[in-house]
């Protein structure tokens, strides 16, 4: 039996920041979004993601989240994307720049959730501080 036809198989769906950041090279993110969100191959992007297990950013290859694990299991908050490796931690840079002046201290993850918490939901359930 194929997952597609299992019925305890159920695909989560990705969540994306109001305001994703976008690489100076991304063209259409539109387009690049409506793909990732239907598991397509876009063999450049990258997307800058929340890992609500970590409570971390993380770099994924686009590919990487076509694989059956992250169908089931996306990251909890897609953030940025960007063409290659490079322009991903740019675009990571930039948050932390943005972060720095807009609070005084780099913690990305609690920047980026007063922006959007609906998406960032429990990250300091446990009493901890992301990163």
């Amino acid at each position: 039996m194929s997952k597609a036809s299992n019925p305890d198989f159920q695909e989560q769906q990705m969540k994306f920041y109001k305001n994703l950041y976008i690489g100076d090279t991304v063209k259409r993110p539109e387009k690049a979004i409506r793909k990732l969100k239907r598991h397509k191959k876009q063999p450049g992007l990258y997307v800058i993601a929340y890992d609500g297990e970590t409570k971390r950013l993380s770099v994924y290859h686009s590919l990487m989240l076509s694989q059956w694990y992250y169908k089931e299991n996306p990251p909890a908050c897609i953030v940025g994307l960007a063409n290659g490796r490079e322009e991903a931690f740019a675009v990571i840079e930039r948050i932390a720049q943005e972060a720095l002046a807009a609070t005084g201290q780099a913690q990305l993850v609690a920047y980026l959730a007063g922006s959007d918490p609906e998406n960032f939901q429990n990250i300091f359930a446990d009493g901890s501080v992301p990163r």
